[in-house]
């Protein structure tokens, strides 16, 4: 069994022309060798607020709120949103041969990477990930 260290959301520009707020967000497992699983790659978001009106710590707010566990709907509880999302989680991760616990993923650190081109889109310092 391959141990699951963190999650890891990769934050990148969706819409290079955008002067407005448009990121893809790539969710991942980090095993503990280093390697990753891809665990969602349909997600992302967008703001009609401008790059240099926005900073790091918002854009990791947002990007961990849109990876999920999603909003209840149609009568939905919270706790059953949260266990469907962290059970999904979990089978994905089995698909790739990844055998871990809903229960464990729902433990683990998140940690949300902006990218380069984000950074500069903020103005952010690429050496510690903030916005000046």
């Amino acid at each position: 069994m391959t141990a699951v260290t963190r999650l890891v959301t990769f934050v990148d520009v969706d819409d290079q022309a955008a002067d407005t707020i448009s990121v893809s967000a790539r969710h991942e497992a980090e095993l503990v060798d280093g390697t990753r699983v891809l665990l969602l790659n349909d997600r992302g978001w967008g703001s009609s607020q401008g790059w240099a009106a926005t900073s790091a710590a918002e854009i990791q707010e947002t990007t961990r709120a849109v990876v999920g566990p999603d909003e209840p709907f149609d009568g939905r509880s919270q706790e059953a949103m949260e266990a469907d999302h962290w059970d999904a989680l979990q089978q994905i991760a089995q698909r790739h041969g990844v055998i871990v616990d809903a229960a464990a993923l729902r433990r683990l650190p998140h940690d949300v990477v902006l990218s380069q081109r984000v950074l500069a889109r903020i103005g952010g310092d690429p050496d510690t990930g903030t916005s000046g």
